[in-house]
C-alpha cells in the first residue's frame, strides 16, 4: 500500500466507526492488519472481532445487557487505537515525508542506549554543572565540554517523545520524572511538552493525551501554558474521537471546573484565533510597507546628507521634512496600524524573522521549540563579549518569541564586534525600562505573564508549521485553529462564561464573517436575542453576500427595536440588492422620515426611482440635493445619467462637461460617449469610447458589451440600431491598429 492509500484507509475506518458501521470498519482494518503482518497486532484484532461477534449473538438471542453501550464504545475506542497504531507503523515503512523519514532513522542517531540512560545523563549534567559553578574559573573548559554534551542530548530527548509510536513504561516514567518540580532543567520540560504535542498531532493516543492533561495543571507556568496550547490544538483535531474516551472527558471536566485554567484557555483560544492576522500582516509588510520604505529611504538619506550633517551645532535636530516624506508616502499610517495590532498581541515580526531561519541551528527540529537560553552554546558568545544589558532586554521582551530571539542573536553574531557593541549599548536604557514595565505589569495583571508565554509559544509553533524547511510535509496546525469553537472541549469551557461572545465579536471585528455567523447563530439559540445581535449577524451575512439571510436578520432586529435608522437603511439596501425597488424605496423613505436631509438616503431614494424607471422623479431629487451641495461630483454624474435616460440631452451634456473637467473614470467616459453619440458627434463619441477602453485595460469586449447594455437608452435618444453596430465595428478596427 502507498502512503496515500494507508492514510485514506485509516480515515475511512474512523469515519465508519463514527457512523456506527462496525462490520465495514473491521473489514477495512483487516486490510491494514494484513499489510503490517505483525503477530501481536493480528491477535489483538482477531480478539476484538470475536468479542464483537459474541456481542451480536447476545443481542440476537434477546439477552439484555445494561452495559452494552459502554462495551460498544470501548470496542470502538480499541479499534481507533489499533488503527492509529497501524497507520503509524505502515507510514513509517512507506511514507517519504520528513517526519516519517526521521522516525525511521532516529534510533540510529541517538547518543544513549536507553531512555533511562538518557535521563541519567541529563541529570548528571545538572549535578556536575552545579558543582563546577562553585569551583574556580579554571573549570571553564570543563563546563563548556559538559554543556556541549548536554545540548547533544536535547534533540534526542525531543525525538523520543516526538517520534515514538508508543510511550511505554520507561518513557512514561522519564517523562514524569523530568516534569517533577525537583528536576532542575526547564529546557527539558518545555521540549517534552512540545514533542508530545507534535506526536499527538501526528497520531491519536489516549495514554499520551492523558500525560499532556497532567501537564496542564503543572506548577511551572511555562510547562502549563505549553500544555494548554497543545491541548487546544489536539482536541480540535481529534474532537470527533472524544466521545469514545470517557477518561479523557472526565479529566476535561475537572479542568473546566478550575476557574484559573478556564481563564488561561480563554486567552489561548483568542491568541490562536489571532494568528489569522499573521498572514495579512506579513503580506502588508512585504507588499506595502517595505517597498515604500525602500522608495523613501534615498529621499531621507539625501535630506540627511545635504542638510543635517553640515549642521554640527544642531546635530540632534531632526529634519521636519523626513516626517513630511513619511506622511506623503502613507507609510506612517501603515506603521501605526501595525503598532495597534501589536498592542492587541498580533504577530508583527513574522515577515522579519522568517528570513532568519536559515542558520544550521534550525536544522534540529527540537531547536524550533527551545525556550530562549543565553547560555546555549550557539548564542553564548554574544552575551560573553557584549554588555549584559542585551541579556535583560531579551529575557524581558514578551513580544519576540523564543525562536526569533535565537534568530536575532545568531544574526548579531555575524556582525563585526564594534557593531555588536553599539547594538548592545543601545539596549541598555531600554532593558532597564523593560524590566520596570514588566514588574508593573505583573503586579497589575497576574495573568499577563502566562498570556505572554502562551503567545510566544504559539508564535514558535506558527513559524515551525509555516517556514520550517520541510513544513509542507506537516499537517498545518493553524488550518484547524478556527474550528475550536465547534469542539466538545469548547462546549465544556463556555458553560457559564462569555467566551463564545468574545470570540464571536473577535471574528466580527477581524472581518472573519463566516466564523462570526456560526457563533452568532448559536448565541441566538442559547439566549434572549437582542436587536444588536441580529444587526451583527445581518451585517456578517451581508458582507458574505448572503443577502436574503441578511434581510431576515435585519427584519428581526427591526421587530425588537423598531425605527432604528441604521437597521431600516440596511433593510432597504437588501431589498434593493435583490431587485425589489418598491420595498427598498418604501424603507429608504421611512429612513428619510426618521432622520431627514441625509445625503446618502436621498441618493438611494433617487436610485430606487431610477430602478423603477421613474427618472423624472429621481431628477427632481437630484436637483434639490444640488442646491445645497452644488460642487458634488457624484451628483453631477447622477443628474447627467438621469437626464440622459429622460431624453434631456442638453442637461445631460451640461453636467457631463462638469464631470469631464475633473478626472473621469471609465464609466464617465462611456456615458460621455453616449451623449456625444446622441448629439450626432460621432467622432467625439468614438474618442470617449476609446479613452474608456484604455481605462479598462484595453478590454474591447467589455466596452462593447457595455455599449450594447445601454442600447435601449441610445435608441430612446434617436440613435439607430445599425448606427450602434457601425460605431462598435469602427471602435474594434481602431483598437486593432
Amino acid at each position: 500500500m502507498t502512503a496515500s492509500q494507508i492514510d485514506s484507509t485509516y480515515k475511512a475506518v474512523v469515519g465508519l466507526l463514527q457512523s456506527g458501521k462496525l462490520k465495514l470498519a473491521f473489514d477495512k482494518t483487516r486490510m491494514l492488519v494484513n499489510e503490517l503482518q505483525w503477530g501481536d497486532i493480528n491477535d489483538q484484532f482477531e480478539e476484538m472481532l470475536q468479542n464483537y461477534r459474541l456481542m451480536l449473538q447476545y443481542f440476537i438471542t434477546g439477552v439484555e445487557d445494561p452495559d452494552r453501550k459502554i462495551i460498544y464504545n470501548k470496542l470502538i475506542a480499541k479499534l481507533i487505537n489499533i488503527n492509529s497504531l497501524l497507520r503509524e507503523e505502515l507510514m513509517m515503512r512507506n511514507a517519504t515525508s520528513f517526519e516519517f523519514t526521521q522516525k525511521r532513522y532516529f534510533p540510529h542517531k541517538l547518543h544513549f542506549s536507553s531512555t533511562v540512560d538518557l535521563y541519567d545523563s541529563l541529570l548528571y549534567f545538572h549535578q556536575q554543572k552545579t558543582m563546577l559553578d562553585e569551583l574556580s574559573p579554571d573549570t571553564e573548559k570543563d563546563t563548556k565540554r559538559l554543556r556541549n554534551n548536554f545540548e547533544k542530548l536535547l534533540p534526542d530527548l525531543f525525538a523520543v517523545f516526538w517520534l515514538n509510536t508508543r510511550i511505554r513504561g520507561d518513557e512514561k516514567r522519564v517523562f514524569q520524572q523530568i516534569l517533577q518540580t525537583s528536576y532542575p532543567g526547564d529546557l527539558e520540560k518545555s521540549l517534552l511538552i512540545s514533542a508530545l504535542t507534535l506526536n499527538l498531532w501526528r497520531m491519536f493516543d489516549e495514554e499520551k493525551l492523558l500525560l499532556l492533561l497532567d501537564a496542564c495543571t503543572h506548577e511551572n507556568m511555562a510547562v502549563r501554558q505549553r500544555a494548554l496550547v497543545g491541548l487546544c490544538f489536539i482536541l480540535t483535531k481529534h474532537n470527533s474521537l472524544m466521545p469514545y474516551y470517557p477518561a479523557v472527558r472526565n479529566r476535561l471536566v475537572v479542568l473546566a471546573d478550575d476557574i484559573s485554567i478556564v481563564e488561561h484557555l480563554k486567552n489561548i483560544i483568542m491568541l490562536i484565533i489571532g494568528t489569522t492576522e499573521t498572514d495579512r500582516i506579513t503580506k502588508k509588510m512585504k507588499e506595502e510597507i517595505l517597498p515604500e520604505v525602500m522608495k523613501i529611504s534615498p529621499m531621507i538619506k539625501d535630506k540627511f546628507d545635504a542638510e543635517t550633517l553640515m549642521k554640527s551645532d544642531e546635530w540632534d535636530e531632526e529634519n521636519p521634512e523626513w516626517n513630511e516624506i513619511l506622511e506623503q508616502s502613507g507609510v506612517a499610517d501603515k506603521l501605526q496600524e501595525l503598532t495597534e495590532l501589536q498592542m492587541e498581541g498580533a504577530d508583527v515580526y513574522m515577515s522579519t524573522f522568517s528570513m532568519l531561519k536559515n542558520f544550521p541551528f534550525f536544522n534540529e527540529t527540537a531547536h524550533w521549540f527551545l525556550a530562549f537560553d543565553p547560555d546555549f552554546s550557539a548564542v553564548q558568545e554574544l552575551f560573553e563579549k557584549n554588555d549584559k544589558s542585551i541579556l535583560a532586554a531579551f529575557l524581558n521582551n514578551s513580544v519576540i518569541c523564543n525562536s526569533d530571539k535565537y534568530s536575532f542573536c545568531l544574526s548579531a553574531l555575524q556582525m563585526p564586534y564594534s557593531q555588536r557593541d553599539i547594538m548592545s549599548r543601545t539596549f541598555k536604557a531600554e532593558a532597564e525600562q523593560l524590566e520596570e514595565i514588566s514588574k508593573d505589569e505583573a503586579i497589575l495583571n497576574p495573568n499577563l505573564t502566562a498570556r505572554n508565554i502562551a503567545r510566544q509559544y504559539i508564535q514558535d509553533l506558527f513559524r515551525f508549521f509555516r517556514i520550517h524547511p520541510h513544513h509542507i510535509d506537516f499537517q498545518d496546525m493553524f488550518n484547524f485553529s478556527l474550528d475550536i469553537h465547534q469542539t466538545g472541549f469548547f462546549d465544556l469551557l463556555v458553560s457559564g462564561s462569555d467566551i463564545k461572545t468574545q470570540i464571536a465579536e473577535y471574528y466580527f471585528t477581524k472581518k472573519l464573517y463566516s466564523q462570526a455567523i456560526v457563533l452568532f447563530s448559536e448565541l441566538i439559540e442559547e439566549q434572549e436575542p437582542s436587536a444588536a445581535l441580529y444587526q451583527k449577524i445581518g451585517f456578517a451575512y451581508q458582507k458574505n453576500s448572503q443577502i436574503r439571510e441578511a434581510l431576515d436578520a435585519y427584519i428581526k432586529s427591526d421587530m425588537i427595536l423598531p425605527d432604528d435608522v441604521w437597521t431600516v437603511k440596511k433593510i432597504a439596501l437588501c431589498f434593493r440588492l435583490t431587485g425589489n425597488y418598491e420595498k427598498a424605496l418604501e424603507h429608504y423613505k421611512h429612513a428619510d422620515f426618521l432622520k431627514p436631509h441625509q445625503y446618502n438616503t436621498k441618493m438611494q431614494i433617487a436610485n430606487c426611482l431610477i430602478g423603477l424607471n421613474r427618472h423624472k422623479e429621481a431628477l427632481h431629487i437630484y436637483a434639490d440635493m444640488e442646491k445645497t451641495d452644488p460642487d458634488n461630483e457624484k451628483l453631477w454624474k447622477a443628474i447627467s445619467w438621469c437626464a440622459f435616460v429622460s431624453k434631456n440631452i442638453h442637461q445631460a451634456d451640461y453636467y457631463m462637461e462638469k464631470v469631464l473637467s475633473n478626472v473621469p473614470d471609465a464609466t464617465d467616459l462611456l456615458n460621455a460617449g453616449h451623449i456625444a453619440f446622441c448629439k450626432k458627434d460621432r467622432s467625439t463619441a468614438l474618442k470617449h469610447y476609446q479613452n474608456s477602453l484604455e481605462l479598462r485595460d484595453g478590454n474591447l469586449q467589455l466596452t462593447i458589451d457595455q455599449i450594447n447594455k445601454d442600447r435601449e437608452f441610445l435608441v430612446l435618444n434617436g440613435v439607430l440600431p445599425d448606427e450602434i453596430t457601425l460605431l462598435s465595428d469602427e471602435l474594434s478596427f481602431r483598437t486593432e491598429q
